[in-house]
């Protein structure tokens, strides 16, 4: 941000956040898609059809639903600890995936 000559507010940057499972509505969104700033590890997730979300935590969760995803995440909180990633293969995971 930042105030121009005529004091007016201005933005100087942008960013967007999208849900890649909604991309296939944009085209014109998802053609200018930088995967270059993308996280390698969720990017390759992506690629084989796992949802997955780096954290900072130090422990790895892969779970078969969004909903014991978030589950385990807050166990894994209430015994002090910190998730190092939410990994849902959704019930499709195969031996390929």
């Amino acid at each position: 941000m930042a105030i121009v000559a005529n004091g007016d507010l201005m933005a100087l940057d942008g960013k967007i956040n999208s849900d890649d499972n909604a991309e296939f509505r944009h085209p014109r969104l998802a053609a200018m898609r930088d995967k270059t700033q993308e996280d390698p590890t969720e990017a390759e997730a992506l690629e084989n059809n796992l949802n997955y979300v780096t954290m900072d935590g130090n422990i790895g969760c892969m779970v078969n639903g969004a909903g014991l995803a978030m589950a385990t995440m807050d166990v894994i909180k209430l015994a002090g600890a910190e998730p190092a990633n939410f990994l849902d293969v959704g019930g499709g995971a195969t031996k390929e995936r």
